[in-house]
């Protein structure tokens, strides 16, 4: 090679490094590239494997499901299935799917595409239910094949392009649960070259395929230009950067250096407003913090009166003045009031140290114990900053006795260890995904989502009372019906104190004002990225 070829080589390496550290690329400099940071790394980019938002968050962009949820609201709309319709006993459900859609690979997307995804994650003695659990699955249809709660009986393909899924009992929530991202159709070729691989190298039919990853810091995805949507995505690239300290995300935003970022200190809120060159969006919160007691664990929160105590010990509105700076309000179900069911009657725990004092009298703990309390070290859309929630509950805390130890983990380890109740009490919170109480009270506090090794209910919390309720809930498709057994469920949940509710958080989400058609603030944190432009 010549040496004036190697110079002109290395000067286009040169100039490309720095359109890409810059942010975004327009379309005469090789195509349009967003950059998006984010707190914390995937865990897997099989959707069906995952409960984490980081991992969906990527997935939603590689994948498609049958249906999905409206831009605006969580009403189900078209999606790889174009229409459908039940039976009057609403225990059968037929889709009709698009035709001539193709997954990454160039294999056929089909009604056996559909059967063999569901197949695999119901049934544990399917040869390509391998790689640990399916834990949404588990979570949204009662568990997998051959358990007693078990809704889904079938799923077959009635010709090329529809299938058929016969429930066993009626399920409210079925549309808006098979909407969720966990559901999301992979390519049976793929899955079938490597039945564990599909964490790794995802293949689904979805606007932007699989490019690269590097763990802990990036992951690439390039435009799917045979995608099914014509004239869409508008993105040729995103890369997702995680960058787990809030402020550093901040400072690369303000600098040009990403295109958009999760996360934002709320502090941060006033100067993204300041800047003419930066734009905020609040996201409408329907998601909930909180702190859960390990009913599992032998410690004093194993008694009903400690954990009320410890309810009435908790100063909610000095971690909402300290820690989210005003965007968020105190929890009092384990359920945002934008979630129809919500119990309006419940009344929270109100900040009486003296009451909180007085039950742990009646329960034998005047004198107080210790208690180890898990803090996310990395932040999350429901809480900014866990350590700074941690620290203002042990000072509340110690005001009657209680002397809590701290103990953070990186954000992997923080699901694995709560997922297996290695933790006597854990700070977590939960974003919503479909809009239905049940998406809450269900996959969260139900005694059916102790399964270990990712539990759903880290409390580890099992009443009969409240399984009967959600079950009857689930199967029933009267709204009002629904509504009256999921404000019962309320009340239960309330007296037995299996959570500390702590706040519901307005998310932020900063960006630069060139990146447009956003979509920012859907109830459910919409990260795709199908109709994202950048335009200078």
């Amino acid at each position: 090679m010549r040496k004036s070829t190697v110079i002109g080589l290395a000067l286009i390496f040169v100039f490309s490094s720095v359109l890409v550290a810059c942010g975004s690329k327009d379309a005469s400099s090789n195509g349009k590239t967003l950059i998006w940071g984010r707190g914390a790394d995937t865990k897997s980019l099989d959707p069906a494997q995952v409960t984490d938002g980081e991992s969906l968050k990527v997935t939603k962009n590689i994948y498609d499901t049958l249906v999905d949820y409206k831009e605006e609201n969580t009403e189900v709309e078209p999606g790889l299935a174009e229409s459908w319709e039940t039976s009057k006993d609403q225990k059968t459900w037929t889709f009709h799917l698009k035709k001539g859609v193709k997954f990454q690979d160039g294999s056929d997307f089909n009604a056996e595409a559909v059967v063999f995804n569901f197949e695999r994650w119901m049934d544990k003695k399917n040869p390509y239910h391998k790689g640990g659990e399916f834990p949404y699955y588990g979570y949204m249809f009662g568990g997998y094949k051959g358990d007693k709660g078990h809704v889904i009986n079938e799923v077959k393909a009635v010709d090329e392009n529809t299938v058929q899924f016969t429930l066993k009992e009626p399920q409210g929530p079925f549309l808006a649960n098979i909407a969720m991202p966990p559901f999301a159709i992979a390519s049976p070729k793929a899955i079938k070259k490597d039945p564990e691989g599909l964490g790794k190298h995802p293949v689904g039919t979805g606007p932007f395929t699989f490019e690269k990853w590097k763990k802990n810091d990036t992951i690439t995805l390039k435009k799917n230009k045979d995608y099914w949507k014509k004239g869409f995505p508008k993105l040729d690239k995103v890369i997702f950067k995680s960058m787990p300290d809030n402020s550093a995300r901040f400072t690369a935003l303000q600098s040009g250096e990403i295109d958009v970022m999760d996360g934002l200190n709320p502090d941060d809120a006033k100067t993204v407003k300041q800047n003419s060159k930066l734009k905020l969006s609040e996201q409408q919160g329907m998601n909930v913090a909180y702190l859960a007691f390990n009913m599992d664990k032998d410690t004093p929160v194993k008694d009903k009166k400690v954990r009320q105590a410890l309810n009435y010990a908790v100063d909610k509105q000095s971690i909402i003045k300290s820690v989210y700076a005003g965007l968020a309000t105190p929890a009092i179900n384990p359920m945002p009031d934008s979630i129809w069911g919500f119990n309006k009657n419940v009344k929270d725990y109100s900040f009486d140290l003296e009451k909180a004092k007085k039950l742990l009298k009646e329960a034998g703990y005047e004198k107080g114990f210790k208690l180890e309390l898990y803090a996310p070290s990395d932040p999350r859309p429901y809480m900014p900053d866990g350590r700074k929630v941690a620290e203002v509950i042990q000072s509340d805390w110690k005001k009657i006795g209680v002397d809590v130890k701290i103990v953070s983990y990186d954000w992997q380890t923080y699901l694995d260890r709560t997922g297996k109740g290695q933790h006597e009490a854990a700070l977590f919170g939960w974003s919503g995904d479909n809009g239905d109480p049940d998406n809450f009270l269900y996959v969260l506090l139900d005694k059916d989502n102790t399964r270990t090794p990712d539990a759903g209910n880290i409390s580890f919390y099992k009443s009969d009372s409240l399984h009967k309720d959600l079950i009857k809930a689930q199967r029933s498709t009267d709204k009002n019906e629904r509504t009256k057994l999921y404000e019962d469920a309320q009340e239960i949940i309330k007296d037995d104190a299996p959570w500390v509710p702590l706040v519901h958080a307005t998310p932020g989400i900063a960006y630069q004002s060139y990146v447009k058609n956003g979509n920012f603030t859907h109830p459910l944190n919409n990260d795709k990225l199908v109709k994202m432009d950048i335009q200078k």
